[in-house]
């Protein structure tokens, strides 16, 4: 999604604060330890089903990044609102009863920032799907790493070129 696309949607009286997308994010700051919070509330889970389950609340126009999501976990279970069970190599995050009352206790600004976002994703969440958005970001970014690299031999070109418009003629075949 766009930013012009958000600054119009954001038009509307107090759309995810009133205060516009700030920084790539569309919600203010301090809403997504709720959002997480909540999200951990209803089920256990990792930082990365976190960063899934945001995005398709948001209807794949936004996924936050792990830079946010894992410091904001870090907070929570220093404030003592989440536990830490490690899971093979993930740690898997559970809500605990302190995370629990600040939740009941802030039911009002939770339910809130839920509607806003639930508002958000009707508006602009009938794009591509969030699997496809991720998925574009993932080639865009592996082509911008490798390309970053240094030059490419004629046979990396003609590899990379192949791969890509490989890709092309299944996709027009989807």
């Amino acid at each position: 999604m766009s930013r012009r696309h958000w600054r119009e949607f954001d038009s509307r009286p107090r759309h995810f604060g009133g205060r516009g997308l700030r920084h790539g994010r569309p919600f203010d700051h301090g809403d997504l330890r709720y959002i997480i919070l909540k999200l951990i509330a209803e089920k256990p889970r990792h930082g990365y089903e976190l960063i899934k389950e945001i995005e398709e609340q948001l209807g794949g126009m936004y996924s936050p990044s792990p830079g946010v999501v894992y410091p904001t976990l870090t907070l929570l279970e220093e404030l003592g609102y989440v536990a830490v069970t490690p899971v093979g190599s993930k740690k898997q995050y559970t809500i605990t009863a302190e995370g629990s009352a600040f939740l009941e206790d802030n039911r009002a600004i939770v339910d809130a920032i839920f509607a806003r976002m639930a508002a958000a994703s009707r508006a602009y969440g009938s794009g591509p799907a969030p699997e496809i958005l991720r998925a574009m970001h993932n080639l865009k970014l592996a082509l911008s790493v490798r390309l970053g690299k240094g030059p490419l031999t004629e046979a990396q070109i003609g590899a990379v070129t192949a791969a890509l418009d490989r890709t092309a003629s299944e996709i027009e075949r989807a």
